[in-house]
């Protein structure tokens, strides 16, 4: 499985950016996907899981209410809709995909990673 993770930029505090991960393969439909991102001198951390049918999502506490993560299995596309970002949103987003189909928080449970797409939120 190849991930290639697309979308990041600069934007302004209180804007918007929306993220894609591009799955190679036709069996996306059948993986639990998470989003990750890792800010400089920090470790990775998790920020959105959606299980294999994209019925049940888990966020972070720190992205709740402005984060929605979703998924096109007929286009084998993960999404990440990041609104009302922060400053502290600054850091490099990762997709991730876990053989297990479900919502997964912990990042060790991810099986293959995408090489990630940087996210500058200047205040």
């Amino acid at each position: 499985v190849q991930l290639q993770a697309s979308g990041g930029g600069l934007v302004q505090a209180g804007g918007s950016l929306r993220l894609s991960c591009a799955a190679s393969g036709r069996a996306f439909s059948t993986y639990g996907m998470g989003w990750f991102r890792q800010a400089p001198g920090n470790e990775r951390e998790f920020v959105a899981t959606i299980n294999r049918s994209g019925g049940t999502t888990l966020y972070a506490h720190s992205v709740k209410g402005r984060f929605t993560i979703s998924r096109d299995n007929a286009e084998s596309t993960l999404y990440l809709q990041m609104n009302s970002l922060k400053p502290e949103d600054t850091a490099v987003y990762y997709c991730a995909a876990n053989l297990r189909g479900g919502e997964v928080v912990p990042a060790p449970l991810y099986d293959y990673w995408g090489q990630g797409t940087l996210v500058t939120v200047s205040s």
